[in-house]
């Protein structure tokens, strides 16, 4: 909590909103794949990355504009931009305060997955530079925020518990490829949704890059260009977005995307097999197969 009513009240916005927890739920899982752990260690490293996932969203909302945030009116609809981007400072602070007790390893870590996420950030707002592949583009961005904090989150988990290198390695190269099947996912459920809760058309409407769109961007197939048109032209009414929506749901490139997601997800549970089996091992795999089913 902070020493401000209204910062506490602020800061504790988005986390009162709900959410997955996926983040520090990784580091307690993977914190069994080593000896015995300190639980107030275990803590700490599960709240330094909820911390730093946040306090990212708090920037994320201004950098998008958005208005809402896990139902609710987000921070800078709530207060405006300038107190938003400052309390993501605020919750970056906190965090860094937290793994700063948990040794020069962790603060390494936390570090260099904070200048990723930043960098994605940029990357994402520039939009590809020329020459640039506008899909190896969309890759990049996706490792640098999410596929970053969703490896640190699993290699704190296996640090804490004091995990061989080798261990720490497979976990990180896990959550790097979790994150992207976990973004990639979303690129088609923005898509396919009609059960997930995700209101569909979202990204497409704003023109924001998936991997079905760029896939489709990418495809030197003239039966392909009207589709391309109609997705690069005005969907501001309904119905438009709703007859585009239906024909890219049919088109074969639908597949090639559900395929990609796949094999990233095949490629995460390959990272596994040094580890012991068991539980979380099981939930770790159980992680893959739940956002392939996701897409499907």
């Amino acid at each position: 909590m902070a020493d401000s009513d209204f910062v506490s009240e602020a800061a504790t916005h988005i986390i009162a909103a709900g959410g997955k927890r996926f983040r520090p739920t990784l580091v307690f899982v993977c914190s069994r794949f080593g000896g015995d752990v300190d639980e107030e260690e275990l803590i700490k490293a599960a709240l330094v990355m909820e911390l730093t996932h946040v306090a990212s969203l708090y920037h994320d909302d201004v950098m998008d504009d958005a208005t809402v945030r896990r139902g609710t009116p987000s921070a800078n609809v709530m207060w405006g931009n300038h107190v938003a981007i400052l309390v993501g400072d605020w919750l970056f602070t906190r965090a860094s305060t937290t793994v700063n007790e948990l040794g020069r390893d962790f603060v390494d870590l936390q570090a260099a997955t904070f200048t990723r996420l930043v960098q994605g950030q940029i990357a994402e707002t520039v939009g590809p530079r020329e020459g640039d592949d506008p899909l190896e583009h969309h890759l990049r961005v996706i490792a640098d925020k999410t596929g970053s904090l969703i490896a640190a989150s699993a290699r704190f988990g296996g640090m804490v518990a004091s995990a061989p290198g080798e261990v720490l390695d497979a976990l990180s190269a896990f959550g790097e490829e979790l994150g992207a099947v976990f973004q990639l996912s979303d690129d088609l459920i923005d898509i396919t949704s009609t059960t997930t809760g995700k209101t569909p058309g979202i990204d497409l409407r704003e023109g924001v890059p998936t991997l079905p769109t760029l896939m489709l961007a990418a495809s030197d197939d003239p039966a392909d260009e009207a589709l391309k048109a109609r997705i690069a032209g005005d969907l501001t009414s309904d119905e438009a977005l709703a007859d585009t929506l239906a024909e890219l749901r049919a088109h074969p490139v639908m597949e090639r995307a559900r395929a990609e997601v796949r094999r990233r997800a095949e490629s995460a549970r390959r990272h596994l097999d040094i580890l012991p089996e068991g539980e979380a091992k099981d939930l770790l795999l159980q992680y893959c197969d739940d956002l392939v089913d996701r897409t499907a």
